[in-house]
C-alpha cells in the first residue's frame, strides 16, 4: 500500500512538513508527529493525552462510542461467558487462546509460583496495624525486586516471561496477606490443589482451625471481576507501567509504579467511592434528595459508578457483571440489606430517569463490582487491591509487548514552557 501522509503547515513561516499516517487494524489511524519538531520547531499539545497514541499495541481494543471491548480481538462478552481468568491471562501474554495442553501447563507454572519467600511475609510486620492495603501492596510488590535478582535482566525474553509468571501467581498471595494483616488474622499459605480464584478466596477468608468451604457463585462473581478488569488499553496505570518500564527497570518496580497510579480515586478507587456514596445515602428513603443534588449543577455531589469517560454508551462490562451481581445477592439472600436495596434502587432510577438516560449516565462496571465485593464481605479498603490482582495480567502483557518493540525508547514527553524568560540573578541585598 502506498505510504499515506498529511501535510502540516506553519502559517507563520510557510514551511511544510510531511507527517506519515500510522495504520491501525481497526479504529482510528494515527499521525506520526516525530518530524513536527525537527521540521517546524513545533510540539503537539494534548493535556491528558486524549488525542495522542503513545504506542502501537495488539492487546486491547476499545470503541467507546460503540461500547466495544476486545482482548486480542475476542469480545469481552465471549470471554466472560466461556473463559477463565487464567485462560484470559494466557491470551493477553501469548496473543492466542491456549489449547488444552498449553492451558494445563500454564496452570501448573502459575501454581508452582504462588508461594512467596518467607522474608517477604516479614515485611508485613513493619507496617502500622491500620495501614491501607494499597500502601502495603506498593511496598511488598516493589520488595520482590530484592528477592528475585534474576528479574533484573529485562533484555532476556525468557527472563521476562518468568517474571510474568511470578507476578500473576504471587499477587493473590500478597493481596491476601495484606487482608489478613489488616484483620489481625494469621496468613494462609496457598493450596496447590485449588484453582486460581478458589485459592485466593481461601487465602482471604480461610482460618487455620476451620476448613474453608468453596461457594461456586462467589468464585464465579470474583472470576468475572478479574476477567473484566484484566486490561483496558492505555489508561493511566497502564501508561505508567509503560513509561516506568521504558527506563528498563525491573518488572516488580514497574508494576509497583502501576499500583501507585491505580490507587488514585479518579482511577482504581472508583468502586470504593461507590460504597462510600451508598453509605452516605444511607437508606432508600433518602435517594430522592441525593438524586436532586446530582441534577443540581451548583451542587458538588456526584453519583459514583455512573457514566464512563471512555464509554459513551453503556459500559459493555456492566452488562456482564450485572448478572453476576444479582446471582450473588440472590445466592447469599441479602437483597433486603439496606445498603443493597439502596444500590438497586439507584440502578433502577439511572436506567429509567430521563435525566440520566439522556446523558448516558448508566451504571458502570465499578458500580456493580463495588456491590459484589461488599457482598463478599471484603473490606472497602481492599477493593482497589482486587483491581490490582486483575490488572496485573494486562500490565505485564503491556510491559512485555513494549520491551519486545524494536524501536522502543525511554519515555521523554516534552513541554511547552510558559515561565519567565531569561533574567539575571540579583544579590540578596538588592532584591
Amino acid at each position: 500500500m502506498e505510504k499515506q501522509t498529511i501535510t502540516a503547515t506553519d502559517n507563520r513561516t510557510g514551511k511544510n512538513v510531511e507527517l506519515p499516517l500510522v495504520a491501525s487494524s481497526h479504529g482510528a489511524f494515527g499521525i506520526d508527529v516525530r518530524e513536527l519538531y525537527k521540521g517546524l520547531d513545533l510540539l503537539s499539545f494534548d493535556p491528558g493525552f486524549m488525542s495522542t497514541a503513545s504506542c502501537r499495541s495488539a492487546i486491547t481494543y476499545i470503541d467507546g462510542d460503540a461500547g466495544l471491548l476486545w482482548y486480542r480481538g475476542y469480545p469481552i462478552e465471549q470471554l466472560a461467558d466461556h473463559s477463565s481468568f487464567l485462560e484470559v491471562s494466557y491470551l493477553l501474554l501469548a496473543g492466542e487462546l491456549p489449547n488444552a495442553a498449553h492451558l494445563d501447563r500454564f496452570r501448573e507454572i502459575i501454581t508452582h509460583h504462588t508461594m512467596v519467600h518467607e522474608g517477604v511475609l516479614k515485611f508485613y510486620q513493619g507496617f502500622r496495624h491500620d495501614a491501607h492495603p494499597m500502601a502495603i501492596m506498593l511496598g511488598v510488590v516493589g520488595a520482590l525486586s530484592a528477592f528475585y535478582p534474576d528479574a533484573m535482566d529485562v533484555a532476556d525474553p525468557a527472563c521476562r516471561m518468568t517474571s510474568a509468571y511470578r507476578l500473576i501467581a504471587k499477587m493473590p498471595t500478597l493481596a491476601a496477606g495484606a487482608y489478613k494483616y489488616l484483620r489481625g488474622e494469621p496468613f494462609i499459605y496457598p493450596d496447590d490443589s485449588l484453582g486460581y480464584i478458589e485459592n485466593f478466596l481461601r487465602m482471604m477468608f480461610g482460618l487455620p482451625a476451620t476448613p474453608y468451604k468453596i461457594n461456586p457463585v462467589m468464585v464465579r462473581a470474583m472470576e468475572t471481576i478479574f476477567i473484566l478488569h484484566a486490561d483496558h488499553e492505555q489508561n493511566a496505570s497502564t501508561s505508567t507501567v509503560r513509561l516506568a518500564g521504558s527506563s528498563r527497570v525491573n518488572p516488580f518496580a514497574t508494576i509497583s509504579a502501576g499500583i501507585s497510579s491505580l490507587w488514585g480515586p479518579a482511577h482504581g478507587g472508583a468502586n470504593e467511592a461507590v460504597l462510600h456514596m451508598l453509605k452516605q445515602i444511607g437508606d432508600v428513603k433518602n435517594i430522592p434528595q441525593f438524586i436532586a443534588r446530582a441534577k443540581d449543577k451548583n451542587d458538588s455531589f456526584r453519583l459514583m459508578g455512573f457514566g464512563h469517560r471512555v464509554y459513551k454508551q453503556y459500559d459493555p462490562r456492566a452488562r456482564i457483571i450485572r448478572k453476576s451481581c444479582y446471582d450473588l445477592l440472590d445466592d447469599l439472600d441479602i437483597r433486603g440489606n439496606p445498603l443493597f436495596k439502596t444500590a438497586l434502587e439507584l440502578e433502577r432510577i439511572a436506567l429509567e430517569d430521563e435525566y440520566f438516560v439522556n446523558r448516558q449516565l448508566y451504571p458502570n462496571v465499578d458500580f456493580y463490582s463495588g456491590i459484589i465485593l461488599k457482598a463478599l464481605g471484603i473490606d472497602t479498603s481492599m477493593f482497589t487491591v482486587i483491581f490490582v490482582l486483575a490488572r496485573t495480567a494486562g500490565w505485564i502483557a503491556q510491559w512485555m509487548e513494549m520491551m519486545a518493540e524494536p524501536d522502543q525508547r525511554i519515555g521523554r514527553p516534552r513541554q511547552i514552557y510558559v515561565g519567565q524568560t531569561q533574567r539575571d540573578y540579583l544579590p540578596l541585598a538588592e532584591r
